[in-house]
């Protein structure tokens, strides 16, 4: 593209954000669309993250979060054994089978997810008791990285959908604590609202190292925020 220098992301990826993009798309507020959808609706057309996954091939803008993280902190090199725990629709497991060739990649989500070259993905509620059972069988040895991007479903209510998501996050935590090899690691999402610091603590009783990051794939205004906690003690 004449005139414009593409940044690039540490593994020699375009960075989504460079790419060139025309005037920002505006969307008119229609007789049966409310203000709120018309605002998602132009924020998505005009994300460059959005568009670079469907150039892409990604299932999710949200892919572009663990690429960068992964870039930074390198949890995926050499992994043999990876969990993808809420791995609807499928951008995070695409990711690791790109980048993990031939590792045993597991997944589960409450919504069916599209069959994944190289990932075995089980449709179930990750809270379910029998579900750490069957992760733990198709797993057939210690996970060396465990992935979370689980969020409960939203109420509106910042402070109960916080509590709700750090549920997720905490019980994410034990199953990663029961089956990451030494050395292993665990990202998860988190949403600020205070909780998230105890759970903080728990991780750095587990691991050597343990890193607040917002990559710059999550939107600016969004709550979110990622842990990633490496070298598990065992």
């Amino acid at each position: 593209m004449t005139g414009v220098t593409e940044r690039r992301s540490g593994g020699g990826r375009p960075d989504p954000r460079s790419v060139a993009r025309g005037p920002k798309v505006r969307v008119k507020t229609a007789r049966k669309r409310s203000t709120s959808s018309v605002r998602w609706l132009q924020r998505q057309l005009n994300d460059p993250y959005v568009a670079a996954a469907k150039r892409e091939g990604y299932r999710s803008r949200a892919a572009y979060k663990l690429i960068e993280m992964n870039e930074k902190y390198g949890f995926l090199k050499g992994a043999r054994r990876v969990v993808d725990l809420g791995a609807a629709p499928g951008g995070w497991t695409q990711v690791v089978a790109e980048l993990c060739p031939g590792a045993r990649i597991v997944g589960i989500d409450l919504l069916e997810v599209a069959p994944i070259p190289g990932a075995d993905i089980i449709t179930m509620d990750f809270m379910a008791p029998e579900a750490e059972e069957r992760l733990i069988a198709m797993l057939d040895g210690q996970a060396d990285v465990v992935l979370s991007d689980m969020a409960a479903t939203t109420t509106g209510h910042r402070q109960t959908d916080h509590l709700r998501t750090m549920a997720l996050v905490e019980t994410a935590l034990d199953f990663a604590i029961k089956v990451l090899a030494p050395d292993g690691s665990f990202v998860a999402k988190v949403l600020r609202g205070g909780t998230e610091n105890e759970i903080l603590t728990v991780m750095k009783r587990h691991f050597r190292t343990v890193r607040h990051v917002k990559p710059p794939a999550s939107r600016p205004d969004s709550t979110e925020m990622y842990v990633i906690a490496q070298g598990f003690k065992g």
